[in-house]
């Protein structure tokens, strides 16, 4: 059988780069390796084929001749290169290994897990007024976190017990396996399951945390939200995330805040829009109005002739800056409000507005009909 092309091997094109074809390497040698594949003979296969497409096309040299010659260029060693073997994939195999077993490669050890460890943060999120937004509010919120047992005060010994070494790995946190493949001897390690790394297991476990030194609990918290906040605005809160393990920090909590809709205000950054319905009398005639604020009421003078759509500033009357003084601008947009019944009294007072204004309020012809006479005459 003819071999495949090692660029189609490793599935990457002529042109890929060396970064490119070791990424390929290492997903495809994970795949195929024959500890995650035992006794299937396909995968072995394969993995030979990919450790060969690989050791060709990572050296600088060999790939220039292969891109030449092609697989003539190295039929005189086999297809597998001058040197062949796995000599050239140390660093690459560690990696490997690394993600296989939690160790390292070729008898390499990990440190114990003895040292302190920072607990996690936790996030939660909080729903509050667009008036709490504006000014700022106090709330009371309610987490579950991990903590250090209350019994056992995270060691998750029983009272007057201590810690052993692990009989499993006998106090060296790893376990260290030999296995044989088709390619030769490997040594891995990984993390001892009976002591979590720590080379040590208690005695006798806590009966409150059952030897883990830690719990599940509940707490209330009052939190200060400041003035200006807006839907994504984040608040941490420092050290209130779950605690941590062998004496370490515990972690934050963070307040993702989102604002509930308005009935009538909307925001835009520091700035508030609102929509206000004026009588037709008002808009043309002029007069006052009472204008909705999130200070309370204020009286606003519409000039006469106002038009619908017609935006005016109340500076000073948004929302105040989250990071600096002052305060946005509340923009209103005018919105004239057409009767939709009148009296016979109304109706003839338009009539004659109408008249006045040199319009035919009975004119039942349509706009397009207006406009076609317009261009005959």
């Amino acid at each position: 059988m003819a071999k495949r092309d090692y660029y189609e091997i490793l599935g990457i094109g002529r042109d890929a780069d060396e970064k490119e074809i070791k990424a390929a390497f290492r997903k495809l040698a994970k795949k195929y390796h024959p500890d995650l594949n035992p006794n299937d003979k396909e995968a072995e296969a394969k993995f030979k084929e990919v450790n060969e497409a690989y050791e060709v096309l990572s050296d600088p040299d060999r790939k220039a001749k292969y891109d030449k010659f092609g697989h003539a260029a190295f039929d005189q060693n086999g297809g597998f290169g001058a040197g062949g073997g796995f000599s050239d994939f140390g660093d690459i195999f560690g990696d490997i290994f690394g993600d296989f077993f939690g160790g390292g490669f070729g008898g390499a050890t990990r440190a114990k897990r003895t040292g302190p460890k920072a607990g996690s943060d936790l996030k939660i999120k909080l729903d509050i007024d667009f008036e709490e937004a504006a000014f700022g509010t106090k709330k009371d919120i309610k987490i579950n976190r991990i903590e250090r047992c209350h019994i056992c005060d995270g060691t998750g010994a029983k009272a007057g017990t201590g810690k052993k070494t692990c009989p499993d790995c006998q106090g060296t946190g790893t376990i260290r396996t030999v296995q044989r493949t088709p390619f030769g001897q490997f040594a891995s390690t990984r993390t001892c399951t009976n002591c979590g790394g720590t080379g040590e297991v208690v005695e006798e476990p806590c009966t409150a945390c059952s030897g883990s030194g830690k719990e599940k609990k509940s707490r209330k918290l009052s939190i200060n939200i400041p003035a200006g906040v807006d839907t994504g605005s984040v608040i941490p809160l420092r050290g209130e995330g779950n605690h941590g393990e062998r004496g370490g920090p515990p972690g934050d909590l963070y307040v993702y805040i989102n604002v509930r809709p308005h009935e009538i205000f909307e925001r835009d950054g520091n700035d508030i829009w609102c929509e206000i319905p004026v009588s037709f009398a008002k808009a043309a005639l002029g007069g006052s109005i009472e204008v909705p604020t999130i200070d309370g009421k204020v009286k606003y003078e519409v000039p006469e002739g106002t038009q619908t759509g017609t935006v005016f500033r109340l500076r000073n009357k948004g929302i105040k800056n989250l990071r600096g003084a002052g305060r946005g601008d509340q923009y209103v947009r005018v919105k004239i409000e057409v009767p939709k019944k009148l009296t016979e009294k109304q109706r003839n007072i338009l009539v004659q507005f109408a008249n006045e204004m040199g319009e035919k309020p009975d004119d039942k012809k349509g706009f397009f009909g207006k406009m076609k006479d317009a261009f005959r005459d």
